[in-house]
């Protein structure tokens, strides 16, 4: 049996372990129930970048303007692989980073994904810890208060400051992030792709501090060429 087989076997196994009681469905049984059909439509690709299935950690790129959703991982070298781009079927606002609960805005940061719910509303979610520390940080600074928050991306074709991904999209990364596990993903949400654009047009009204907020991005972008 090839070593990433088993692997996969026992990450599965560890967290079949975790099961608890009740009516609602845990990560373990979503990932019992997704994760063989995910890892054979994804192997292959992880294969042929020579990054391991599952990977020690993951960088979840997502790019407003573009309507996209890249996933990277690194390969034995360390090298950062794109394995994966999916299209985001739905995100409301536009170009700036969420300010205010009922904005809807996406937000524009470096974050984090701080859980995973396997009964989301729309199939299944990945929730991102905004507002974030430089959030809140930032948002003292102004005066604002009501951040918002449950930032999530999920499944379906619908979302308000959140990113639609559609189902089966939904079913691969929340697999991919149960088995790698939240606290190994970065997620990079930029207003562009500062790989391809030097700079975006800054919208009226927005705070002076947004400029820096997007040369964090871009720095944080270079690394994933």
């Amino acid at each position: 049996m090839p070593a990433s087989r088993m692997r996969f076997l026992a990450i599965i196994g560890l967290l079949v372990v975790a099961v608890g009681c009740g009516g609602k469905a845990t990560t373990a049984e979503r990932v019992a129930t997704y994760g063989e059909a995910v890892q054979a439509r994804l192997s292959p690709t992880f294969a042929a970048q020579g990054v391991a299935y599952p990977p020690p950690s993951l960088t979840l790129i997502g790019l407003k303007a573009e309507k996209r959703l890249e996933v990277w991982a690194p390969d034995a070298t360390g090298q950062p692989r794109l394995l994966k781009a999916y299209p985001i079927l739905a995100a409301s606002g536009g170009i700036g980073p969420k300010l205010r609960e009922g904005d809807g805005q996406v937000p524009e940061g470096l974050y984090a994904i701080e859980s995973l719910n396997p009964n989301s509303r729309f199939h299944l979610s990945l929730r991102i810890d905004y507002p974030n520390a430089d959030d809140r940080r930032r948002a003292q600074t102004d005066g604002r208060t009501q951040l918002g928050g449950d930032i999530m991306i999920h499944g379906s074709n619908a979302s308000i400051g959140c990113l639609a991904m559609g189902d089966p999209a939904a079913e691969e990364l929340f697999v991919l992030a149960a088995l790698t596990g939240p606290r190994n993903i970065q997620v990079i949400l930029s207003p562009v792709d500062f790989r391809k654009e030097a700079s975006v047009q800054i919208p009226a009204g927005q705070p002076a501090w947004v400029a820096e907020r997007h040369a964090q991005i871009k720095a944080e972008l270079r690394k994933f060429r």
